[in-house]
């Protein structure tokens, strides 16, 4: 397992809000369509994204995903940001592209 820290350091990762830090992660999940993530995405999971506005705060809190992980330098919307921290809902932002971000979680969950 890896935390939430662990992975926005791996990333080269800029934490944006972080609700618990210390929060495990089980899995990864790739996602930009809100309504495939909520039937979808699994507890603890990291979600890799582009998608930046408030809605992701929600589905976040629905899916209970460990960390919404916003891709290729994508900056969240400021009613995200307050929405998240109202709801401690973790968020790092990476320069990375979905598919290196989910990659780099997949080999520390491997290990």
């Amino acid at each position: 397992m890896i935390t939430v820290e662990k992975l926005a350091d791996a990333l080269g990762a800029r934490i944006a809000v972080l609700g618990d830090g210390t929060r495990e992660i089980a899995c990864g999940y790739c996602g930009d369509f809100l309504s495939n993530v909520m039937g979808k995405a699994p507890a603890d999971c990291a979600w890799f994204t582009v998608m930046s506005n408030v809605n992701v705060c929600a589905v976040a809190t629905l899916t209970d995903c460990a960390v919404v992980v916003l891709c290729e330098g994508t900056e969240p919307d400021p009613v995200l940001l307050e929405r998240a921290q109202q709801n401690e809902v973790n968020v790092i932002i990476t320069a990375l592209p979905v598919y290196e971000a989910a990659v780099k979680l997949n080999e520390y969950l491997t290990e």
